[in-house]
């Protein structure tokens, strides 16, 4: 039970650094580069990249999903039981709501700032579907290798890629996509569209699921 929790508080701070990371690298890449939004972009996704091989390297030897899907996905495979990743999922957004709180406030911004930055459309819930199935292949392709340095470096890269060319800038993760919710800046996202999008990233979280059993059948029990 006591590993449980270091796992829950694990996946806690390192979602909270996540979030504080990419929602932070926004706010401070719209004051460096305030007329160039494609600068923002490469900004923002460079800080997010690195973040996460550093938190996955640092926290990885306890636990170090950072979101929701994956932990679903680890239940869905046999590798946790219903309560633990309901404990762990929980975790996972509260981190992602106070790594937002705490970005909002190093920036002297207010604790909670409403986003109105609507994504939906048609064609950002595909993106968000093709993002988070390309995580999750990416997530267990990497964990076939024994060093927890390469699935670092595969997810960070596949995430810094992806906010490029997916049109939705690859949340592909449902905690995140509700802490970003209450930053309104360049990482925000209004609270219409994080319905849709936690949607479509579960239609992607199946998708993989299904893709992962095939190619790597040994994994499910």
């Amino acid at each position: 039970m006591s590993y449980l929790y270091r796992r829950a508080v694990a996946e806690l701070l390192g979602t909270a650094f996540l979030v504080a990371a990419v929602v932070g690298s926004g706010v401070m890449a719209q004051r460096l580069s305030p007329d160039d939004v494609g600068l923002q972009l490469l900004e923002n996704s460079l800080a997010t990249g690195a973040v996460l091989v550093a938190l996955i390297i640092a926290f990885g030897s306890v636990s170090a999903a950072f979101n929701p899907v994956v932990t679903v996905v680890e239940m869905a495979l046999g590798r946790l039981w219903l309560a633990e990743a309901v404990l762990l999922v929980l975790a996972q957004l509260v981190g992602g709501c106070l790594g937002a709180i705490a970005a909002n406030l190093m920036f002297d911004l207010p604790a909670v700032s409403v986003s109105d930055h609507h994504r939906a459309s048609a064609a950002h819930l595909f993106a968000e579907v093709v993002a988070t199935v390309g995580l999750l292949l990416v997530i267990h392709g990497a964990l076939r290798r024994t060093q927890l340095e390469s699935v670092a470096i595969a997810v960070g890269g596949y995430i810094a890629a992806a906010y490029w060319f997916t049109s939705s800038t690859s949340f592909a993760n449902p905690a995140v996509t509700v802490a970003r919710s209450l930053s309104d800046s360049f990482a925000g996202i209004a609270p219409a569209s994080v319905l849709p999008f936690v949607l479509a990233q579960v239609v992607g979280g199946v998708l993989a699921l299904g893709l992962i059993r095939f190619l790597h059948p040994q994994e499910s029990r």
